[in-house]
């Protein structure tokens, strides 16, 4: 019966910016959960790889090509995954982007782009889709947050900013929209390997590692990198009956990274 509980079945999910890495992890453990896959891309190019990706893994997923700032768009989005796969039951915000630019280096313009991509996003989508969670009297909303919701680090103030300001929104959403037994949480991935980070994980010429590679395996207790594989079980229980009285609560899957100081040189 407990176990019975994480099932998925015959939920519609919505995971945005998932043709590969972490919403692609999460896309797919909840495809082996049971659940309907709808995802989006902002390009073309993205959404064909994407679903390349999930037909190679066996997953019927829909791909719908949309610009997940624009509330118009996210708004026929939604529509057409109603009409085309069902109301949706579970939304992971996960879309996101970040610059790594010193703060007084960085335009308003750079920090303002962030900003909507990484925040505003997620405040539209799950605008859009709350009225249908209402309306099935239940519904899952996983914000992917960061350990930037709690942490500073150079060159990213308008990412941590953003990431600062989802963790509330997390809360605010759980604050409003309880009573309707919706529940939004969020995940706080640490430093997960991805291909878009391998450089900073290779071997240098003289076999020594990465500066900052060394950095991150030393400031985490695991001793290593995450792997996006890392946050497919905390998404299932969050998307699942097994969390229904968790709510605007934070996960962070970072390896111990939070609770940690580092050692003394």
């Amino acid at each position: 019966m407990v176990m019975e509980s994480f099932r998925l079945d015959g939920k519609v999910a919505l995971v945005t910016g998932a043709s590969y890495g972490i919403g692609f992890a999460i896309a797919e453990a909840f495809a082996e959960a049971g659940a309907k896959i709808a995802f989006n891309c902002h390009s073309e190019g993205n959404l064909e790889k994407g679903l390349a990706a999930y037909r190679e893994k066996g997953i019927d997923a829909k791909g719908y090509l949309c610009d997940v700032t624009d509330e118009a768009q996210v708004a026929d989005m939604v529509a057409k995954i109603e009409q085309e796969v069902g109301t949706i039951d579970i939304l992971v915000n996960n879309a996101g982007i970040i610059r790594r630019i010193p703060m007084l280096e960085m335009s308003a313009e750079e920090f303002r782009k962030v900003v909507d991509t990484d925040l505003n996003a997620p405040f539209i989508v799950s605008k859009a889709v709350i009225p249908g969670m209402i309306r099935k009297g239940h519904g899952k909303i996983i914000n992917i947050c960061s350990m930037m919701s709690e942490l500073g680090r150079e060159t990213v103030s308008a990412y941590a900013a953003a990431k600062g300001g989802l963790k509330m929104l997390t809360r605010n959403i759980c604050s409003e929209y309880g009573e309707y037994n919706i529940q939004c949480n969020g995940i706080g991935p640490g430093y997960i390997a991805t291909p878009q980070n391998a450089v900073l994980r290779e071997t240098q010429p003289d076999g020594t590692k990465h500066p900052f590679d060394s950095f991150i395996v030393a400031k985490t207790p695991a001793a290593r990198w995450g792997l996006a594989e890392d946050l497919m079980g905390p998404a299932v229980f969050l998307a699942s009956d097994a969390s229904n009285f968790v709510n605007g609560h934070v996960l962070y899957v970072d390896g111990g990274i939070l609770a940690y100081i580092g050692k003394q040189p």
